[in-house]
């Protein structure tokens, strides 16, 4: 157990976003090639397109959820009800370790910080990676995924 959330916390290290790093950890369970996996998370990071809404991590985690438990009959509420119960219960377990799903809650910007904000990322340095919490969030995100997801189905590559 760990393995993924190491990667995920790597991932962010290089630079990409909270979203991009925990959804590529996980891609290949889905038999995603990263640059795919890379690509169709890029729009979640930094709580959805820098707009401080919902943390990108978490999306990624309703992503993954989606992959585990999403349904494909327009007509099929059970599924439907079943995906989101988990999606539910991830983000109840996101909210007790970080108090938050909000981007802007988790960074607790200032009023300024917050009338600021444009859509232009920050630039990745030691000061960035000092004043935030996310790469604990992003390797919390991708520890839940793992406990939600990973338990009973490793695969051979995982081990």
């Amino acid at each position: 157990m760990g393995k993924r959330a190491d990667e995920a916390l790597a991932l962010f290290m290089e630079g990409f976003s909270c979203a991009q790093s925990v959804f590529a950890a996980f891609a290949d369970l889905y038999d995603i090639d990263r640059d795919t996996a890379l690509k169709l998370s890029s729009s979640f990071g930094a709580g959805i397109g820098r707009m401080r809404e919902t943390c990108g991590a978490f999306s990624a985690l309703a992503m993954i959820t989606g992959l585990e438990t999403g349904c494909t009959d327009p007509t099929d509420a059970q599924g439907k009800a079943d995906n989101y119960a988990k999606v539910q219960e991830l983000a109840a377990r996101f909210r007790e370790f970080n108090g938050s799903l909000s981007c802007r809650e988790l960074l607790q910007l200032t009023e300024e910080e917050k009338q600021a904000q444009t859509h232009v990322p920050d630039e990745r340095n030691e000061q960035y990676y000092a004043s935030r919490p996310c790469a604990r969030i992003v390797f919390r995100a991708a520890l839940i995924g793992e406990e939600a997801f990973c338990q009973s189905k490793e695969r051979p590559a995982d081990s």
